[in-house]
């Protein structure tokens, strides 16, 4: 992918999938587990790069989360751009903090 200042969520999509395919992540399948837990394995690398108080890497890491989603909706045909639209939506027209405490 050229290097962009701007992209919409499908052509993330597209993208991160096309690189991910390329560079052999889906030759063999994978279980919706499996792609779910490296999801959430970048998750726990923001998580310590903030706790070491490394602003670069913990920008890094959460950029590397969101690619591996927008890889995820790429193999599983789902439009993540269509699916973020309608659900803040449906947010907006909820109540303060969802009616519970936090």
């Amino acid at each position: 992918m050229e290097n962009k200042t701007h992209i919409n969520l499908s052509e993330l999509v597209a993208s991160a999938h096309t690189n991910a395919v390329l560079h052999g992540f889906w030759d063999k399948p994978s279980e919706v587990g499996t792609l779910l837990a490296l999801i959430h394995s970048e998750i726990s690398e923001a998580l310590e790069a903030h706790r070491h108080g490394d602003k670069v890497n913990f920008a890094e890491e959460l950029a590397d989360t969101v690619i591996r989603i927008a890889d995820l909706c790429g193999g599983y045909n789902i439009d993540l751009e269509r699916a973020v639209l309608d659900k803040m939506a449906y947010n907006s027209k909820r109540p303060y903090k969802h009616g519970k405490n936090y």
